[in-house]
């Protein structure tokens, strides 16, 4: 098999003596899209900035396209691309001007062509000229994607991308994500919403309390638990996995204790 595009071996980091993640390994290779599940403060975001080269790993070791993330920082960076839940975006500078900017920055020439058809895709066109404080939330998400995809990285990283955006805006972002997996990037994908997980993700991770409670195809994770509950489906999987208890059962304690969660906060 190829070499991993995202490797992450017995990684774990600690913020004043609070353990956030524990020997986490898991590799991601190219064609694969991954989804990163877990309840608040699982440890989902902690990693993914880390892989990103955002926080430094208390211990172990990340890669991505092989090259260590501590010791080659800008050479990650040029091979990958992280778009968080909140993008913090420039608030003076116009859309296009953030396309120009990102192209600037990884050197691109000839992007014109490639910018402008992000544009047309996320519907962003009519708003080019428009400053980011201008924009909505929707739009702003919208906008970090279009960079993300403009330097077309190996490596992907999304936390929760879906959040402001449209229907319109949903179905672009998955069909780009899958034209880009099927195109030899490899997929991280964050997300509480596990309807888009399972539609989408080749790959499951289950983080419990900064550990990993599941790592394999989606597929697998589905068979593990069918073999005792017949078919289910990846919610259910989660509060089963998570709190020993069925979506229908965590859906009717919430209702009437209010939300509880096996997994204890950051």
């Amino acid at each position: 098999m190829d070499s991993p595009i995202l490797s992450v071996q017995q990684f774990g980091k600690s913020y004043d003596g609070h353990v956030a993640v524990t020997d986490l390994s898991f590799s991601v290779y190219s064609g694969q899209i991954l989804g990163v599940i877990g309840p608040n403060g699982a440890g989902k975001t902690t990693t993914m900035r880390a892989i990103s080269g955002i926080l430094p790993a208390t211990s172990g070791e990340l890669s991505v396209c092989g090259l260590n993330v501590e010791d080659h920082p800008v050479e990650v960076k040029r091979q990958l691309a992280y778009v968080p839940d909140d993008p913090q975006l420039f608030h003076q500078l116009t859309v296009a001007d953030h396309l120009a900017f990102t192209a600037s920055v990884y050197g691109l020439s000839n992007s014109d062509a490639m910018a402008e058809k992000l544009l047309h895709d996320f519907q962003l066109y009519e708003k080019r000229n428009t400053p980011a404080k201008d924009l909505s939330r929707g739009m702003r998400q919208k906008l970090a994607i279009c960079c993300a995809w403009l330097y077309d990285p190996k490596a992907m990283l999304f936390d929760e991308p879906l959040t402001g955006l449209d229907p319109s805006g949903i179905r672009t972002l998955k069909q780009s994500i899958r034209h880009k997996a099927d195109s030899g990037s490899a997929v991280l994908i964050s997300s509480h919403l596990l309807a888009m997980v399972e539609d989408i993700c080749t790959h499951i991770l289950m983080l419990n309390e900064g550990k990993a409670a599941f790592f394999g195809t989606t597929q697998q994770l589905k068979d593990q638990f069918q073999n005792q509950q017949g078919s289910i489906s990846l919610e259910d999987i989660f509060f089963l996995a998570t709190e020993g208890r069925s979506a229908e059962d965590a859906e009717y304690a919430e209702q009437h204790d209010g939300p509880s969660f096996a997994m204890t906060a950051k």
